[in-house]
């Protein structure tokens, strides 16, 4: 297989499927004249979905092009990016090092159970220790053990990961879609910033974007973002909207789940409560309060991640 290809151009024999698009029903988008579509990202493969597809694959290019024989990356104990990375990593014979945040306890949860499938070396720090992820000392402490490797941090979210989060916006502003509105759910601000940077690359200032934040940690994203969109002008309407994180990262409330167990008689799309869950409880809620006006297209990304694999804690 030739490396010189441009990544956005093939999916390293991986099989990766394009997106397809759902449209949700219901009396109230009905009655506001709203469109609701859905853009599938986490059916695009069974392992490697979602916008990790998107955050990875200039990774990958750069790791084979150079010939990178080890991965390490860092990852909570229900961290999507670890089972995308781990699956990564046994399709194609890259040797993969998760470092966890907390205690290992047996028997491993489904996703690091997968991860350790894979083949995946996994190991566990505790949080003090997981705050310093990228300082040197860490890193230095962590090539001593495990010899040279490739850094991927937290999420995927480096500059090749976000010029692969570049590439939705090609997919969202093609026909048939004509959305007004985009929404997804975000955890380090970098598939909202490279889908607002490919938004500008293409001219189409109609769009808004709105990312819905998993955390509880007021502007955090939002500098994140603006970080990732620094020196880029003309960009298109974006927010992140903070108050939809029922608790922050990995929590839920009464008001989520009895959301979630609604949102199950009326569409057929899986949701989890950490991600995707919250990215349509804050939609809906917004469709109430009259957010859109009559007439919009709405779509929602649906990033990922497995509803039977994520455990959030509850937060009443």
């Amino acid at each position: 297989m030739s490396h010189s290809l441009q990544a956005k151009d093939r999916d390293f024999g991986l099989g990766i499927q394009a997106p397809r698009v759902d449209v949700v029903q219901s009396d109230e988008l009905t009655q506001q004249r709203l469109t609701l579509k859905v853009l599938r990202l986490d059916l695009m493969h069974p392992n490697i979905h979602g916008n990790k597809w998107f955050k990875l694959k200039h990774n990958i290019a750069y790791i084979l092009q150079q010939g990178i024989s080890r991965v390490l990356s860092f990852g909570g104990a229900y961290s999507n990016h670890i089972r995308a990375l781990a699956a990564l990593g046994e399709q194609l014979g890259i040797e993969t090092i998760g470092v966890i945040r907390g205690e290992r306890v047996e028997p491993l949860n489904p996703v690091l159970e997968f991860a350790e499938r894979c083949g995946m070396g996994l190991t566990f720090v505790d949080r003090a220790a997981y705050r310093r992820k990228a300082e040197l000392a860490m890193l230095d402490s962590l090539r001593q053990r495990f010899g040279e490797f490739y850094l991927l941090p937290e999420g995927g979210s480096n500059a090749l990961g976000v010029q692969g989060c570049e590439e939705l916006a090609q997919i969202l502003a093609a026909p048939p879609l004509n959305p007004d509105f985009v929404m997804l759910p975000c955890g380090t601000g970098a598939t909202i910033a490279g889908l607002i940077r490919g938004l500008t690359k293409l001219e189409n200032r109609q769009i808004s974007v709105l990312g819905v934040s998993v955390l509880k940690a007021p502007g955090y994203l939002h500098g994140e973002v603006a970080g990732w969109l620094r020196g880029i002008g003309g960009t298109p309407q974006w927010q992140v909207l903070e108050d939809f994180h029922c608790g922050g990262f990995g929590r839920t409330n009464p008001e989520l789940s009895s959301f979630l167990s609604a949102f199950e008689t009326y569409a057929d799309i899986p949701l989890e409560p950490v991600y995707s869950g919250k990215l349509f409880h804050a939609l809906f809620q917004l469709v109430e309060a009259g957010r859109f006006p009559s007439g919009s297209e709405i779509l929602a990304l649906h990033t990922g991640g497995l509803p039977g694999e994520a455990r959030p804690s509850s937060d009443m």
